[in-house]
């Protein structure tokens, strides 16, 4: 197999897989089978691989392995099978021929391990090995570009470490691997909000300042490609193309990048033109590039490092009419890039200021595209004298396009100057009335621009009511004009369909003409010989005449059959051509209703598992119900307790009222007995003021017998003053020992408060909870009857394919026996 691999590097894909015989698809259908056997040795599925991707060096070839023969799921699968291994060899083969397989390539989410392939490629971004990182970043970068269903991956479990592993290789030291993370990270969240952080208008110039550095000087071309890519991406943003007309660098960047067009290698300049379209598309920036390229500016003093940059001083245009009239055997791409950058180019230098400055160059490019009008050599391939016939006309679109306009823009200006100057108005009626000016109407009433048709109609108009104006050759110009694009849609929407839905075995198989039997043609001879030598020896016979009308009606009764066993020998080639197409178209859809099976037999599997595990984690659930419905009774038990504990609570709370009444009321005794001591007080003083007074006065007057009745009564008014200071202590003890006892049972209360409180507390936490822990169980509930559902529905599937293969195997039974 290695030899095989390596003889077969000269040979010529396209005639491996179009030269029309079922051998060389049943070959490589039979590859492929190898290849993705898990049992096959890692050194012979190595080598199948590196001759498979030979031979999809070419565009067709490439197209033919993606979408006929399955190549890509293919490698997806054998990646599959691998995925415990990633520092094999194989795999990162593997990876680097998909990468190249999906380049500018829509593969389908839906096609077969592609979901793995992705988790695989998601889960070893972040790997040691560089070679596996870039791989990876690289196919998914393609995955991601062309395929609008991988913007699904959010369902994906580790798309977060997913984004933040794309966001740290922004700082990476490889430009490789940061063009890698940028292309994914706009596919995916450009429109979304970390995109927009990371695309704003302080980050976005370095972006663009990194594209630019990269296409310039990138010493890579899948770099460069790769950056071109993003670019244009970026550039369907309108909010980032208006950031990128206010890069201040642009005019620097967009001559060193015109300079690339020097380059002698047809893809970077391929590219670069490509690049120069996309920017084209901003009416800003295709004003800029028209600018640059007719009007480039003086050559710079310094000289550059690299070698191109000495030629870059040259005129840009001059390369395009290069690229345009490059030799047929080069890239297709490449004169039909510089094709539609000269169109973008004249329709911005029309109406302005550049008009002069194109003259030049028009006529130079008018002398190539005369050329390029000329007749092919008949002796020159066919592939030659297609590409030939296409570059020819989309110049000959190209030129009259230019011409049109140009003439419209001139009956328009007459139109306005016709009153102003003399014999004006005459010149152009005679002008709308010549039969030459239905092609440039037809051509403007038929365009995508509406400016073009608007001026058309203006000047139809005018012409319509000249009495010689060619009305009916403008219609039949028109007619044509429209079924020309309605049968190059068609063409087009059958090359497409053809290109998706081509079968397994190929895209088509010519019919094998069939040859007339040697038997038939010896016994014509034989028949001849006799006739010449009975001639010979029969010559004065009578008959001969006669004799020889029987043989040429036998002659043409002969040529009859034999044409029509010529046309049943084609009818029957054409038959088995068919059926071998239908053969293939069957073991393609039973490999892919294989696949299907397979693929619904693992989801199954993992329905089943995640089912398991929604049941065990619903257990756990109501475990854990019980066990909180179990504490939430503790729980009411405990405010059971706290309840009788608030009632007591009442009861302390009454006879504390009652101690307050009792305290109240011995308060007032004591400020009433308090009262009275004063007023005792006052009125002993005032008896002994008296007394004294009465001494002073009576004192010599006053008898012994008196005084002595004095002092007895003061006496007795001393004694009951003493007996009321000694009761007012006692009474002040009482209250002090009230105070303390009313002290002590405010202390108790509040206490009892801060319980009830936490009490009541605990009790709306645990209603809470039970509340939160129902709404799980009934949430749990109905996602267990959902994935139920879903499982009822996978099993009806496979019952249904299990059922339409064992019919297919029945039918294919019944076929067999009645052949």
């Amino acid at each position: 197999s290695i030899l095989v691999s390596s003889d077969v590097s000269g040979l010529k894909c396209d005639g491996v897989l179009f030269s029309g015989q079922v051998l060389p698809s049943e070959c490589l259908s039979g590859l492929m089978e190898v290849a993705g056997d898990p049992n096959t040795s890692h050194a012979l599925t190595g080598s199948i691989i590196s001759l498979l991707a030979q031979f999809a060096s070419g565009g067709e070839a490439k197209e033919a392995l993606h979408s006929s023969y399955n190549f890509t799921g293919t490698l997806a699968a054998i990646i599959h099978c691998n995925r415990t291994t990633p520092e094999e060899p194989l795999v990162l083969q593997c990876l680097n021929v998909l990468q190249r397989l999906t380049y500018n390539v829509r593969t389908l989410h839906c096609a077969s391990h592609i979901h793995e392939l992705i988790s695989f490629l998601m889960q070893h971004v972040q790997s040691s090995n560089d070679d596996i990182v870039k791989a990876c970043l690289g196919l998914m970068a393609n995955l991601c570009r062309h395929d609008i269903s991988v913007l699904s991956m959010n369902s994906y479990n580790n798309v977060k470490a997913f984004y933040r592993a794309l966001i740290n290789f922004l700082g990476h030291n490889c430009l490789t691997v940061v063009v890698f993370a940028l292309s994914i990270l706009s596919s995916l969240t450009l429109n979304e909000e970390v995109g927009q952080k990371l695309f704003n208008a302080k980050n976005i110039h370095q972006t663009f300042q990194l594209i630019f550095n990269i296409t310039v000087n990138g010493d890579g071309t899948l770099t460069r490609n790769y950056a071109v890519d993003l670019l244009v991406d970026l550039l369907k943003n309108p909010k980032i193309a208006d950031y990128l007309t206010k890069y201040k660098h642009l005019s620097v960047c967009l001559s060193e990048v015109l300079g690339l067009l020097h380059s002698k290698d047809p893809d970077t300049a391929s590219k670069v033109m490509e690049l120069l379209v996309s920017l084209c598309s901003v009416p800003v920036l295709r004003k800029l590039v028209c600018e640059m390229v007719l009007r480039p500016p003086a050559p710079r003093l310094q000289p550059g490092t690299r070698k191109c940059v000495q030629a870059r001083g040259s005129e840009p245009s001059l390369a395009l009419v290069h690229w345009v009239t490059s030799p047929l055997d080069g890239p297709e791409q490449c004169y039909m890039q510089a094709l539609s950058l000269l169109a973008e180019l004249f329709e911005e230098a029309i109406d302005s200021s550049l008009c002069s400055s194109a003259q030049s160059f028009v006529e130079l490019l008018l002398q190539e595209v005369l050329v390029l009008l000329q007749s092919p050599d008949s002796t020159e391939g066919d592939q030659l004298l297609k590409k030939h016939s296409l570059r020819a006309v989309v110049s000959l679109c190209i030129s009259s396009q230019v011409c049109s306009e140009v003439v419209l823009k001139t009956l328009e200006l007459m139109s306005h100057l016709r009153q102003q100057m003399p014999d004006m108005e005459t010149s152009f009626y005679r002008i709308l009335q010549d039969q030459r000016m239905v092609t440039p109407l037809s051509l403007a009433l038929t365009s995508n621009c509406r400016e073009h048709v608007q001026v058309a109609l203006r000047i139809l108009f005018e012409a319509a009511p000249l009495p010689d104006f060619p009305s009916a050759i403008l219609g039949d110009s028109i007619a044509a004009n429209n079924a020309y694009r309605q049968r190059v849609g068609e063409l087009s929407i059958r090359s497409s369909s053809a290109s998706e839905d081509v079968s397994f075995m190929g895209k088509s198989f010519p019919i094998m003409h069939a040859e007339p039997s040697g038997s038939a043609y010896q016994s014509i001879d034989s028949l001849i010989e006799k006739l010449q030598n009975g001639l010979q020896e029969k010559v004065k016979d009578v008959h001969m005449s006669e004799i020889i009308d029987v043989y040429e009606q036998k002659l043409s009764a002969l040529a009859c059959k034999e044409s029509r066993l010529q046309d049943l020998l084609e009818a029957k080639a054409l038959a088995l051509s068919q059926a071998d197409r239908l053969i293939a178209q069957y073991r393609c859809q039973r490999a892919q209703a294989e696949a299907e099976a397979r693929k619904l037999a693992s989801l199954l599997k993992d329905t089943e598992r995640k089912k398991e595990d929604l049941q065990t984690e619903l257990n756990d659930h109501l475990l854990e119900v019980e066990r909180l419905k179990s504490d939430s009774q503790q729980l009411l038990e405990h405010n059971g307790r706290l309840q009788a504990v608030a009632d007591q609570h009442q009861e302390l709370k009454g006879t504390y009222n009652q101690l307050l009444s009792r305290y109240d009321k011995s308060e007032g005794m004591l400020k009433e007995l308090q009262a009275a001591h004063i007023s005792l007080t006052q009125q002993a003083e005032g008896l002994r003021k008296t007394n004294e007074g009465l001494k002073l006065q009576q004192e010599r007057s006053v008898t012994l017998a008196e005084l002595t009745e004095k002092e007895q009564q003061i006496k007795g008014l001393n004694t009951d003053c003493t007996k009321t200071s000694c009761s007012v202590p006692g009474l002040q003890n009482d209250l002090r020992r009230q105070e303390e006892q009313i002290h002590e049972m405010e202390e108790n209360i509040s206490i009892l408060r801060k319980e009830l409180n936490k009490t009541e507390q605990a009790r709306k936490d645990t209603s809470i909870k039970a509340s939160s822990l129902e709404l799980q169980k009934s949430q749990l509930e109905a996602k267990l009857e959902k994935m139920e559902e879903e499982l009822s529905k996978h099993s009806q599937m496979i019952a249904m394919i299990h059922s339409l293969s064992s019919s297919k195997l029945k039918g294919d039974a019944t076929a067999n026996l009645s052949l």
